[in-house]
This record gives C-alpha cells, sequence and structure tokens, in this order.
C-alpha cells in the first residue's frame, strides 16, 4: 500500500475584477499578481482595456481580468470600455467587486442588482481601509453583508498590500475544478508592444490636468527588439491643434518629459535598454470613430 499522498484536484477559472473608477482595481490586481501590469494613477479611467493577469501554481491557475471602471457612457470610446466591463461579469468564473470606503455603497445601483442574480461566487473588496476607521469599516461591511448575502465581504488595503492573503484564499476556494487555461509560464494576455503603449499613457495622466490626457490614445507604430534594446516609435493621438501644443510644451520639453519618464519605466518592467521616440499627431474624432477604436484596439 502506498502512503504518497493523493493529488490535488487542478483549479482554474477567470476572475472578474469590477467596481467604480478610482476604487483600486488596478492597484489590487498588480498586488494579486506581483506585477504591474495595470497602470495605477490618481485620476478616474485610467484603465481603458480588460488586461489579464495570471497567478499560476503547481495546483491553481488564477487569470484576473482588471477592468475599465464602470460609469455611464457618454461617447464611444466610454462604451466599449463598459463592453469589456459586461465581457469581464459575463465570462467570470468568480467576481471580485471593488467598493471603498470613500464612495457611496449604493454608485451605479444597476451592476448591484446585477451582482444579486449572477449564479457565480461574488467577493466584495472593502478596499482603502487604512485611511478610515473601525466604526466606518464595520458600518460598510454590514451593509454589504445585507446587501449581497451569498457574498464574501474582505476588508483591504491594496495600497499597503493589507489582508490580501484572505482575498487569495476566497478566490481559490471559489474556483472550479478545471485544467489550466494557458501555458504555466504565462503571467498576461498582452505582448510588450502594448505594455510600452500603457506606460506612455500612464505618463501622459501624470503630467497633464484636464482633459488632455482623456483626449489622448497612444498607438505603438513600431517595436523592434536589437540585441542591446528594444527601438520603439509611438503615436500620442489627441483632438486638437491646442492639445498637440500642451503636450508638445514649449520647444517639446513637456513630451520630452513624458517620453524620458516613459523609457526609464520601460527599462525597467522590460529589463532591456529602451530607445523611445514619440510623435504627435490630431484625430479629432477618434473617440466617437469606429475606424479609429477599432485601430486603438477598443472594437472586433
Amino acid at each position: 500500500m502506498s502512503d504518497a499522498a493523493p493529488k490535488k484536484e487542478h483549479r482554474a477559472g477567470f476572475v472578474g475584477i469590477v467596481g467604480n473608477p478610482n476604487v483600486g482595481k488596478s492597484t489590487l490586481m498588480n498586488a494579486l499578481v506581483g506585477e504591474k501590469l495595470s497602470i495605477v494613477t490618481a485620476k478616474a479611467q485610467t484603465t481603458r482595456h480588460r488586461i489579464m493577469g495570471i497567478v499560476n501554481t503547481e495546483d491553481t491557475q488564477i487569470v484576473y481580468s482588471d477592468t475599465p471602471g464602470m460609469l455611464k457612457p457618454n461617447y464611444r470610446l466610454q462604451a466599449d470600455m463598459m463592453r469589456f466591463v459586461d465581457t469581464a461579469i459575463g465570462d467570470a468564473d468568480v467576481i471580485l467587486y471593488v467598493t471603498d470606503v470613500v464612495e457611496k455603497s449604493d454608485k451605479n445601483a444597476e451592476y448591484i442588482e446585477k451582482l444579486q442574480r449572477v449564479a457565480c461566487p461574488v467577493i466584495v473588496v472593502v478596499n482603502k481601509i487604512d485611511i478610515s476607521d473601525q466604526e466606518k469599516v464595520g458600518g460598510l461591511l454590514r451593509w454589504w453583508q445585507e446587501t449581497l448575502p451569498k457574498a464574501q465581504v474582505i476588508p483591504i488595503s491594496a495600497r499597503e498590500r493589507f489582508n490580501l492573503e484572505s482575498v487569495l484564499q476566497a478566490v481559490q476556494a471559489a474556483l472550479p475544478v478545471a485544467p489550466p487555461w494557458f501555458d504555466k509560464d504565462q503571467f498576461t494576455d498582452r505582448n510588450l508592444r502594448f505594455f510600452a503603449s500603457e506606460i506612455i499613457r500612464e505618463k501622459i495622466l501624470e503630467n497633464y490636468d484636464q482633459e488632455v490626457p482623456y483626449s489622448c490614445e497612444v498607438v505603438v507604430e513600431s517595436f523592434k527588439e536589437g540585441r542591446q534594446r528594444y527601438d520603439i516609435g509611438a503615436v500620442i493621438y489627441v483632438m486638437r491643434d491646442s492639445q498637440k501644443g500642451i503636450l508638445i510644451g514649449k520647444g517639446g520639453s513637456a513630451l520630452k518629459k513624458v517620453g524620458t519618464e516613459a523609457r526609464i519605466e520601460m527599462e525597467d518592467f522590460f529589463q532591456k535598454k529602451v530607445f523611445l521616440e514619440l510623435f504627435v499627431k490630431v484625430n479629432e474624432n477618434w473617440r466617437e470613430s469606429r475606424g479609429a477604436l477599432r485601430k486603438f484596439g477598443y472594437e472586433d
């Protein structure tokens, strides 16, 4: 008779991370995956795409999907962003609904109603408890437990990486028994060209105010890997000539700053030297243009 322990069943599945803008979805996913896959800034609508981060162990594969913050669309781009959210919810084996101690609990009530009806397990993550007090956090936890009685409710601080182990354990316990969906050495569904464009967009969000970052889209036109470095050429599309002037700055100083910061972060992410060229072009209607949005990866 063998004393060998029985082999564990393999669990795998898709975990949709959803919630309103600025609640910390991207910070949470980056912390759970252990890699900076989603850009993080203080501005709302930082995330535009659905980005997968894959965590592998011997007997589990968790495919996290970071998604744009839920909102009522004002133009076609935002409608496409919400389509990513709906797809992530529809595909999910587990839903991580991220809220925080700042927002009104019943914001976007229609999505909360949708969570009450979904068949898959729901885990409510109450983020940013490090900026609140015990009494308020306790009240929020009770409200969410009453609103979604079938859900597990977990208080965390994604920024401080507090109580993330509880989230991981809850996710693992809720995963279905299944073989892995991706190769075990894969940690995302996106390629390096995508991350280059996102890093540039992050630096635009960090360096410009008002409407400029929301009027920009970044397209990596060339991406060549050499022995010593990556040579990358990217176009930043804006909607007006005035925005182009602001983006470039006096004597090109503002654009140079964005390029330098993006290059430094790319070198850290890619672990290789980067030569980066940035260009700015005007496309007045790109946020409403089906052709432009398809080129930028938002429409099929």
